[in-house]
């Protein structure tokens, strides 16, 4: 089997497991608890917790510890929005992940927030003039993605932070998908987002950085927990498990970088030659930095997306049509048709993420599987 689909999940790495493991066995206490083994606990917490922060370049009490990047992004976006709104005004992509637009539509519905999408390019960029032109006076809070988890266009984060400062807004990035493969360190955001199941922890795992001047209105209330941000008894084992993922990802994130993008161009040329019509979706590989470096998309017009899913399968290459977060759904995707593509090439969508563990060998093998395949129908 040879696996392209690692942005939906990577395998749990070995080092993650070791790491949880004392935590699931002998110091199994809970953190707050003053006992022994409570405490053992709480210095295992604060010891992921530095480890995080560290790999962020934040302070240890911005890192919140939740069971996932969905949870993360309902933490930073209704917590800031809510805590002490400068108004009532949210701004976002349309290309962005449901966690974030099913957030922001819950402040709108609920709680009586106005958004605005702003304009994204065919490739799925955002401009920093774009942005300035949807800020009002009350922006509250903006919201866009580091990484696109379907068609892997990378933000210039950094800027577009700049100009919601200016604006006097301040500005979360889910970080999901960039995490290990793009510098997480100096974005100057107020809030970043990741999930463990994508940097090889295990699923259930994520954290919301959120930084420590911002006052933020709690999910789940109860005890107190995180600095009160996120109350109930904190899974120690998956923290620490996220805690060395983290490092380890982002330790070898150079490395991972060089070795993904030429095979990444490889699949991404091979496959464009395969059959007339394919279409590249997301930024084109002569941009460097501009797309994620083991992510490739595409529309097979003629094809559906999910069709090629299982004949792929059928000769052992994993892959996939679109967001696994959006798995059992027949409608086209939502990023595609924010980007102007019509709705019935949508559909035909299949995504190739690579991981760490693939070999040349293997990316040469599914490249053939792929023009195989899509040489049919």
């Amino acid at each position: 089997m040879i696996y392209l689909d690692s942005a939906a999940t990577a395998p749990v790495r070995r080092e993650a497991l070791e790491a949880a493991w004392p935590y699931l066995t002998g110091t199994f206490g809970n953190p707050s608890s003053h006992h022994p083994l409570g405490e053992a606990a709480a210095a295992g917490l604060e010891d992921a917790r530095a480890r995080a922060a560290a790999v962020l370049g934040v302070r240890r009490s911005d890192i919140v510890f939740t069971a996932g990047g969905t949870e993360a992004a309902n933490l930073a976006l209704k917590g800031l929005a809510l805590a002490s709104p400068r108004g009532r005004h949210l701004v976002t992509a349309p290309t962005e992940h449901e966690a974030v637009l099913e957030s922001i539509d819950h402040l709108r519905r609920v709680h009586g927030f106005e958004v605005d999408h702003v304009a994204v390019a065919p490739d799925g960029a955002v401009s920093p003039e774009a942005l300035r032109a949807v800020l009002r006076e009350d922006t509250t809070l903006v919201s866009l993605a580091l990484g696109n988890n379907e068609i892997g266009t990378v933000q210039d984060i950094r800027a577009l932070a700049e100009v919601a400062h200016d604006a006097g807004a301040l500005l979360h990035t889910d970080a999901v998908q960039a995490a290990g493969l793009v510098d997480l360190r100096g974005l100057d955001v107020d809030a970043l987002t990741l999930s463990g199941h994508k940097l090889g922890a295990p699923k259930g795992s994520g954290l919301a950085m959120i930084r420590g001047r911002h006052p933020v209105e709690p999910l789940v209330h109860g005890g107190g927990q995180e600095g009160g941000r996120r109350s109930g008894t904190e899974n120690v084992a998956f923290a620490a498990a996220l805690a060395v993922a983290l490092e380890l990802a982002e330790s070898e994130r150079l490395e991972t970088v060089a070795r993904l993008e030429p095979l990444r161009d490889l699949l991404i040329r091979r496959t464009l030659a395969a059959r007339a019509g394919v279409l590249l979706t997301g930024p084109d590989i002569d941009r460097p930095g501009a797309r994620l470096p083991g992510h490739a998309s595409f529309c097979v017009p003629g094809r559906s997306g999910e069709s090629i899913v299982l004949d792929l399968a059928e000769r052992g290459v994993i892959s996939s049509s679109g967001s696994a977060c959006a798995a059992g759904s027949d409608e086209p995707s939502h990023v595609l048709v924010a980007l102007g593509i019509p709705r019935e090439i949508a559909q035909t969508a299949v995504r190739f993420t690579l991981g760490r563990g693939l070999i040349p060998a293997e990316v040469e093998q599914a490249a053939t599987v792929i023009c195989e395949v899509l040489a049919q129908g």
